[in-house]
C-alpha cells in the first residue's frame, strides 16, 4: 500500500482539520481512501478501475460524491491557501476544459440546474475562472459554461479577491468597470488594454511578465485526466476534482 499512497502522515495531518467528523462507526482508513480519490482523479479512471489495494472502489465513489456535495475539497483548497497569504500580488484568467461526452448524455435536471457545459468552437466545453497569487498558486476557483465571457467570472470572483496590492490579468479583461472595482478595494490593475481602446492603458510591463505563471498552472492541473476531460454531469462534482488536484499539487 505503501507505493500506491498519494499522501504522507504530514500531509494527512494538515487535511484532518476539514474532514467531516465520523458520527456513529468510524470511517474507514482516510489516508487510503483519499489516496484512491485521487489516483482515480489523477489517472480519469472509472471508479470500478481503481485498484484493490485502495479498498472497494464503491468506498472510494461514495466518499468521494458525498465529501463533494458537502464542499470539503473546496473547503480544503481555500483553508490550505487561507494558511499562506500574499499580500502583494494576484492573478485571474481563464481556461477551456473538454467536456466528454459521458457529462452531457441525458436530459438537465429538472428544476433548471444547469451542468454549466456550453458549445464553442472547439465543442462541448467548461471554462475554468482561476485567481492565483503571485507564484501561481490558485486560491479561488469558479466554473461556467464554455461560452460565458471572462467577464462573467471576473464579476463572480471580484467580491472574493484577496487583498493584495495589485492584480495582474490579460486584456480580456480590460473593462471600465473591472477597473473601478478593483481600485475601489485598493488593488492596482496590471490589465493591458484592449487595441479598440482610443488611447494606451499605461501598464506595468516588468510585472506583467509574471503572468505566465497562471498559464503554467492551468497545465499542472490538466495533468489529471479527470481535470483536462470532464466526465462528471454534476458541476459541484467537477469543481471538487479541480480543487482536489490545486490542493494536491500546489498546497501540499
Amino acid at each position: 500500500m505503501s507505493s500506491l499512497s498519494w499522501l504522507t502522515e504530514a500531509q494527512m495531518a494538515r487535511l484532518e482539520p476539514f474532514f467531516p467528523k465520523s458520527r456513529g462507526k468510524p470511517r474507514v482508513d482516510d489516508r487510503r481512501v483519499l489516496s484512491g480519490i485521487i489516483f482515480v482523479n489523477r489517472n480519469g479512471l472509472r471508479w470500478c478501475d481503481a485498484p484493490r489495494e485502495y479498498g472497494p472502489h464503491k468506498t472510494l465513489y461514495n466518499r468521494w460524491k458525498r465529501w463533494s456535495e458537502r464542499g470539503v475539497f473546496a473547503r480544503i483548497l481555500m483553508g490550505l491557501a487561507a494558511d499562506e497569504p500574499d499580500e502583494k500580488t494576484a492573478m485571474i484568467d481563464a481556461t477551456y476544459l473538454k467536456t466528454h461526452r459521458t457529462a452531457t448524455s441525458l436530459r438537465p435536471e429538472k428544476g433548471g440546474r444547469g451542468r454549466l457545459i456550453g458549445r464553442t468552437k472547439g465543442g462541448m466545453n467548461t471554462k475554468l475562472h482561476a485567481v492565483t497569487d503571485s507564484l501561481g498558486r490558485p486560491i479561488r476557483l469558479f466554473i461556467t459554461a464554455g461560452q460565458v465571457s471572462d467577464y462573467i467570472g471576473a464579476r463572480a470572483l471580484c467580491g472574493s479577491l484577496p487583498s493584495v496590492d495589485w492584480l495582474i490579468a490579460d486584456r480580456g479583461y480590460d473593462a471600465d468597470w473591472f477597473r473601478e472595482a478593483l481600485l475601489d478595494k485598493g488593488i492596482r490593475p496590471c490589465i493591458p488594454g484592449r487595441t479598440s481602446r482610443g488611447k494606451d492603458i499605461r501598464y506595468d510591463k516588468r510585472r506583467y511578465r509574471r503572468r505566465n505563471r497562471i498559464e503554467i498552472m492551468f497545465g499542472r492541473l490538466k495533468d489529471w485526466r479527470r481535470v483536462a476531460t470532464r466526465y462528471d454531469r454534476c458541476p459541484k462534482v467537477f469543481l471538487s476534482a479541480i480543487a482536489l488536484a490545486a490542493a494536491v499539487i500546489f498546497w501540499l
